[in-house]
């Protein structure tokens, strides 16, 4: 009542404000009755005989302010329908007051239960209070009365240790603090919007004198309970303690409101009086908003605009619900229902050092912020009941990150279990219900909550396995060099003559070579490296075992020739054998020629075999074409080797044929374990047996057929002569 004449007196001092107006004002308490708001609304609307405040040009009262509770504001806005009085509530909060088509002259500067509501179950989710089997989480959405009920029960049955969360009506009610023994400690609850301060309320509340006093029951009864002391003439039979007021001393006249504490004049919490403080300013700013109107652009009949001095109340309505002002620094507006936009402050009920409440605001909801971001909590300042973190109230915990929800059969939505998402999949948020699949180059890390590249496989020259096939393969082109040497420097003794020195020093270089093109197959798959590979290796082999077979078809036919009339030599000289290593290497060049222009080798990214590595290969491009290169050298490898093993026993101190003959049953056992073991591995495992066999196959043949030889040279000089050769 006090913040309601202050406003009025503030507002009728300002010349920016209505400066040609002048607001007057009847009250009337309601007593919180129907019947007696009732009886008050109609004296108002229809003029009374008591003493006024009001505008003397305004012969009935334009709008009413009030009243607080839900049901009486329904009552009146009934009653008074016909009249269409703008009724403006400062602490009805009844969502059904929102129907505009019942309460058409309805509005509020209090927000509508529905934010409320909206705000409390923003606040549970945030918690995760979702369980009520076995929930020590209390929200009471009761009035302060029935809170004090509860609280007694509370007390007779020493329950202690829950979280209570507050609804608006109680949510700063400091008189259940009193009652409550601690067990209010840690609550939770929305609060209208607290006023910063209002300049000079404090002072206009505190400025009472005796005078003043005399004039209004209300003062009169608060002054004698404040001060302990009885007025001249008092009807109060209200007293404190067991003192009659009949027995209290006279008041002296010198009491100061200063001098004492009360709640009365506490603006610390400043709630619905800051309401009551802004319904009185909606009214003024409706009235200078109608003073505003222009004739002709005006929003009624033909642009017509109201008569500030003489108005039709539904003409006030309309500016009022259109009114967007700003008081103490907050903006105000009203949606269609003639509802404000909602703003709560969260307040955390804590304990000061002395025992007394200490309302602390640790949020707030703003209903005009999204949804997903309405509400604002900062923990760090919540005193919780128990412990320093908030009460547990699921029936299951929040599945994290790198799992997914699956809902238990037959029971609450909250009861869920938390399965892991599977290889590949991944979730990210906390509670997901479905768990998404990684794009085609990554996969997921170890905890599911984030894709990650995919490794990339191949044979690298820096892992250990790389590192030594590359030294054998270094070491076998080394030794055949070196032996090219030692043949070269001992080219004019009889090991090195008798065994078609020509066709040894080729066989030494293609083995060189042979033992080189492993290198190929190591490092990273390009499409010109696949290119490459598989044809140097078919070509290599196929210059190899030509040799091998020349060599062999030489000792045979040398043999031969030694028979009477026997003149085999002289069509199988020097040029011929040439020849033979060109023509059985040229049909390998033509198979690999059509290999490559058919459907040749490339590189490519395989995932097939682990789903978490990408296996950089080199494809074959056409597997008819790998097996007939590998065919090829096999039908070479079976010539050679059938023609070495008739000439094993030919009589010779040195044939060669059976070092031939060792040399390629190793051949075709390295490369017969090759197939099955290239076929079932893979990724750089294949390459590396690829790379084996082509090692074992070479030094086979180098150390079967040279190593011997080099013996002979090096250790056993006295071998390498004419005489031991022909012994035989």
């Amino acid at each position: 009542m006090q913040t309601m004449t202050f406003a009025i007196k503030e507002i009728n001092q300002r010349s920016d404000l209505l400066p040609h107006l002048k607001l007057g004002f009847h009250i009337r308490d309601s007593c919180d009755d129907i019947a007696v708001s009732l009886k008050a609304s109609f004296l108002l609307v229809n003029g009374q005989p008591e003493r006024t405040l009001r505008a003397k040009s305004l012969k009935t009262d334009q709008i009413i302010i009030g009243d607080a509770a839900s049901g009486v504001s329904m009552a009146l806005l009934r009653s008074l329908g016909s009249f269409h009085i703008p009724l403006v509530s400062y602490f009805a909060s009844c969502s059904c007051l929102s129907n505009q088509r019942e309460f058409p002259t309805f509005m509020r500067t209090m927000p509508s239960d529905t934010f409320q509501i909206r705000a409390l179950v923003r606040l549970v989710s945030y918690f995760g209070w979702t369980w009520m089997a076995s929930s020590r989480v209390i929200i009471n959405f009761s009035g302060e009365s029935e809170m004090q009920d509860i609280l007694g029960e509370f007390q007779r049955r020493n329950i202690t240790g829950y979280q209570w969360i507050a609804s608006e009506a109680w949510a700063t009610a400091k008189m259940l603090w009193e009652e409550s023994g601690d067990r209010l400690l840690g609550t939770l609850g929305f609060a209208i919007r607290r006023a910063a301060e209002i300049p000079g309320l404090q002072q206009h509340l505190t400025n009472l004198t005796l005078s003043v006093i005399h004039k209004l029951a209300f003062f009169a009864e608060f002054w004698e309970e404040t001060f302990n002391c009885r007025l001249k003439g008092s009807m109060n039979s209200h007293y404190h303690g067991v003192e009659s007021p009949q027995n209290r001393l006279p008041c002296k006249g010198t009491e100061d409101l200063y001098d004492v504490y009360s709640p009365y004049s506490d603006v610390t919490q400043l709630r619905v009086s800051y309401n009551v403080y802004k319904a009185v300013h909606l009214v003024a700013h409706a009235l200078q908003d109608m003073s505003n109107c222009k004739v002709g652009i005006g929003p009624f009949l033909n642009g017509t605009c109201a008569n500030p001095k003489k108005f039709e109340p539904w003409q006030l309505l309309h500016y009022m619900k259109n009114a967007n002002f700003s008081v103490l620094e907050e903006n105000v507006n009203f949606d269609q229902n003639g509802d404000p936009i909602a703003y709560y402050d969260l307040m955390n009920w804590q304990s000061r050092p002395d025992g007394s409440l200490n309302l602390v605001k640790v949020g707030y909801y703003d209903a005009s912020l999204p949804s997903g971001h309405s509400l604002i909590i900062n923990h760090t300042m919540i005193q919780w009941p128990m412990g320093k973190q908030a009460i547990r109230s699921v029936c299951s915990d929040s599945c994290g990150p790198g799992s997914r929800i699956t809902r238990r059969k037959g029971e609450p939505i909250c009861c869920y279990d938390c399965v892991p998402c599977a290889e590949g999949q991944i979730s990210n948020k906390t509670d997901s219900l479905e768990c998404s699949s990684c794009s085609e180059k990554t996969w997921s890390n170890e905890a599911k909550d984030l894709c990650i590249p995919k490794t990339i496989e191949y044979l690298s020259y820096h892992e250990f396995m790389g590192i030594l096939l590359c030294v054998a393969s270094v070491l076998g082109a080394s030794i055949s060099i070196a032996i090219i040497a030692i043949f070269f420097t001992y080219k004019d003794t009889p090991v090195v003559r008798a065994n078609n020195m020509e066709l040894s020093f080729l066989l030494l270089v293609f083995l060189a070579i042979c033992f080189l093109v492993g290198l190929l197959f190591i490092g990273e798959p390009s499409d010109w490296l696949c290119l490459i590979q598989y044809p140097a290796f078919g070509i290599s082999f196929a210059l190899c075992i030509s040799c091998l077979l020349a060599k062999t078809a030489v000792v045979l036919m040398a043999f031969n020739s030694r028979l009477p009339a026997s003149n085999t030599m002289k069509w199988f000289g020097a040029k011929q054998q040439r020849a033979s290593v060109f023509f059985g290497t040229a049909v390998q060049v033509i198979i690999c020629l059509i290999w490559l222009l058919i459907s040749p080798p490339h590189a490519n990214y395989n995932t097939n075999y682990h789903s978490s590595t990408i296996i950089m290969e080199c494809v074959t491009g056409s597997d008819i074409g790998f097996w007939c290169v590998l065919g090829y050298i096999g039908v070479l490898a079976c010539m050679c080797l059938l023609m070495a093993f008739l000439a094993r026993n030919l009589p010779d101190n040195f044939n060669e044929a059976k070092f031939i003959t060792f040399s390629m049953l190793i051949f075709f056992a390295v490369w017969i374990t090759f197939i099955p073991v290239y076929i079932s591995t893979s990724g750089k495992y294949t390459v590396a047996v690829h790379i084996f066999a082509i090692l074992a196959s070479a030094l086979g043949l180098l150390f079967c057929i040279f190593v011997p030889k080099c013996y002979i040279i090096l250790w056993k000089p006295e071998k390498n002569s004419k005489k031991k050769l022909l012994q035989k």
